[in-house]
């Protein structure tokens, strides 16, 4: 039987332990709490991996133990034709509900992100 990962999530993960580790160090942690990562909607990540593969990611490390908190973030866009920032909905064909501007970009929900690290000093 083989064992399949996610590999998307398992280097989202890896990435998200190296730098909170790199923020333990630079303030002399003896510890760390928690760490707390944002996930954007359409980044194509899912939460319930980077829980399943944290623990391993962490193992051995200063964050072994460490509670990993993943908040989602919708999809935000900026319209260029009024300025709104709004969520792109179905129910708007995904058009500006301000102006029913079809020329938008996308300003949040697109990352994965490091947003904080709880450390003990």
């Amino acid at each position: 039987m083989v064992k399949v990962t996610n590999m998307h999530e398992m280097s989202y993960i890896a990435r998200m332990v190296s730098l909170a580790i790199e923020v333990a160090n630079e303030n002399k942690a003896k510890a760390v709490k928690s760490i707390e990562v944002t996930i954007g909607k359409t980044s194509g990540v899912m939460p319930y991996y980077m829980h399943k593969y944290y623990p391993d990611a962490s193992k051995g490390t200063i964050l072994e133990g460490a509670e990993l908190i993943c908040k989602e973030v919708p999809v935000t866009a900026l319209c260029e034709e009024c300025g709104s920032e709004y969520e792109p909905v179905r129910e708007h064909n995904y058009l500006c509900p301000n102006c029913g501007g079809r020329k938008a970009r996308i300003i949040a929900g697109r990352d994965v992100v490091l947003t904080n690290v709880v450390i003990e000093d």
